[in-house]
């Protein structure tokens, strides 16, 4: 893993509203995906500093706890995960992958205050607008 130039925590956002519409019309849910602010990503982190087989992530909204998970329980391991995109896509310095997100997906609206955070290692706060 001497190739990882360090870890992040993001926020993977998708309009439910727009990929409905896509599925309905059976189209790729692209536009779901890849709105202006879609995707905030937290601050770069030495990988020395995670341990990616037991790491645990949390995402508050407003204050409240929505997901609380631990990359233990992850289907696949980040090792895995890296083997299997690099066999298939070209991956360069400043790609960025995303792995999941824990059990607790749901809506947002305008004014929400989305606090991510490794606890004790990094956090980062962002607003919806």
């Amino acid at each position: 893993m001497s190739h990882v130039a360090g870890y992040a925590i993001a926020i993977d956002v998708t309009c439910r509203d727009i990929q409905e519409q896509c599925k309905a019309e059976r189209i790729p849910w692209t536009m779901a995906k890849c709105l202006d602010t879609f995707c905030p990503i937290g601050p770069l982190v030495s990988p020395d500093k995670i341990n990616v087989a037991n790491t645990e992530i949390t995402l508050k909204q407003n204050g409240v706890l929505r997901q609380h998970g631990n990359t233990a329980d992850m289907i696949f391991s980040v090792p895995t995960l890296l083997e299997y995109v690099a066999a298939h896509i070209t991956l360069l310095p400043g790609d960025v992958l995303l792995t999941g997100t824990p059990e607790g997906v749901g809506p947002l609206a305008r004014g929400d205050v989305l606090e991510v955070a490794v606890p004790g290692i990094t956090q980062a706060t962002f607003y919806v607008k």
